[in-house]
């Protein structure tokens, strides 16, 4: 996902630690039914997060102090490209359908 500007100030109770964060990745990855490679969190200048062809997914580390919403979105759009590589119509269904389910 394409980075947008970050805000000027940010809620601390927004942030979470990184073994919260990868808790949440565990969570997501269990309820699509995919299994990360590894889960990488380290300073990204461009995107929230990217996956690579070989299961890895890394996650901007300015994500952890994000709203948990929009680190929920980041979080299940990665994990389904290891189940859909494009952001084609099958992918968008399921990317909305799991947003739906919380």
């Amino acid at each position: 996902m394409r980075k947008a500007a970050a805000p000027q100030w940010e809620l601390l109770e927004h942030a979470v630690p990184r073994d919260l964060f990868r808790a949440e990745v565990e969570a997501w990855a269990r309820r699509i039914g995919v299994r990360p490679r590894e889960v990488r969190i380290r300073a990204l200048k461009r995107k929230w997060a990217s996956c690579s062809s070989r299961g890895c997914l890394t996650f901007d580390e300015a994500l952890l102090r994000q709203p948990a919403a929009f680190r929920r979105e980041v979080i299940v759009h990665e994990l389904l490209h290891l189940k859909v590589p494009n952001h084609g119509r099958l992918f968008k269904v399921l990317l909305k359908a799991y947003l739906q389910m919380q």
